[in-house]
């Protein structure tokens, strides 16, 4: 079993929980990375597909559910989600992403939301989470190819702007990620320093891919720290601060407003 890092733990025992208040159905994930996110969906009785621009994830997806695709329950395809080339399945119950819209431009986040709006269900809703506090700009923003990082407020204006509902939003992993923060920001210099030669467009392509042993992957013997049971005092404090302006992390779920229902 993957050790995943300490963020990336709390933010997914904060989807879980999130997902239990939420019946199955199908999916279409934008930037599955690893595929932790579909891993949990698939595990949960969902079924649908997952798009990335990198040709090398998608193989990755392919290989790690073998099992799922064989049943027909999953597919995952290399594509740009907003493009109209792209073809996805039409009035999904989901559409989730996780560390995908800070990458896109202002033009392109617009049209993230609208193309999002377009695939779901009149009934169904977006999650997605994003990078937290501007003021926290850093290194791994650079290598990554961000655009932006988010507030709170940001998120209810993008949605309010995109005529969407925000239903749910809350500040994730503080305070441990921020604790934790300039021994990441460290690592991933020295690590991953070298991409800033690389064009925006390939830092995005390869950000759902990294590799650097101690901020994305860690020996099997620190699971025995890294897991879910070790987690949940902090899993604790992260609800208690989600309404934190510093916290790294934001996640929010979204639906379409009213009056777009049937429109």
């Amino acid at each position: 079993m993957n050790v995943l890092p300490p963020g990336t733990l709390l933010q997914m025992m904060y989807l879980e929980e999130r997902l239990g208040r939420t019946p199955p159905g199908r999916f279409i994930e934008v930037g599955p990375g690893s595929g932790e996110i579909t891993q949990m969906l698939l595990n949960r009785g969902w079924c649908g597909q997952s798009c990335d621009l990198e040709a090398t994830t998608v193989a990755k997806l392919e290989h790690r559910f073998a099992a799922q695709i064989a049943q027909g329950r999953f597919a995952a395809f290399h594509g740009d989600f907003l493009s109209r080339s792209t073809v996805v399945s039409p009035q999904v119950d989901l559409v989730i992403s996780c560390m995908v819209m800070e990458h896109l431009d202002e033009t392109a986040q617009f049209e993230f939301m609208r193309r999002a709006r377009e695939v779901l269900n009149p009934s169904g809703k977006m999650i997605g989470l994003v990078p937290g506090s501007p003021a926290h700009w850093g290194i791994e923003d650079d290598i990554a190819g961000h655009c932006r990082r988010y507030t709170q407020a940001s998120i209810e204006a993008l949605a309010n702007t995109n005529r969407w509902r925000l239903m749910h939003v809350a500040g994730l992993t503080y305070p441990l990620s921020n604790l934790l923060l300039p021994l990441s920001n460290a690592i991933v210099r020295k690590h991953e320093g070298s991409k800033l030669s690389m064009s925006l467009l390939e830092r995005t392509k390869q950000s759902g891919a990294r590799d650097v042993k101690f901020k994305t992957r860690f020996p099997p013997i620190l699971g025995l720290f890294l897991n879910r049971m070790a987690m949940a005092p902090f899993n604790a404090l992260q609800k208690a601060f989600s309404k934190s302006e510093s916290a790294l992390v934001i996640y929010f779920e979204a639906s379409p407003a009213p009056e777009l229902v049937h429109g």
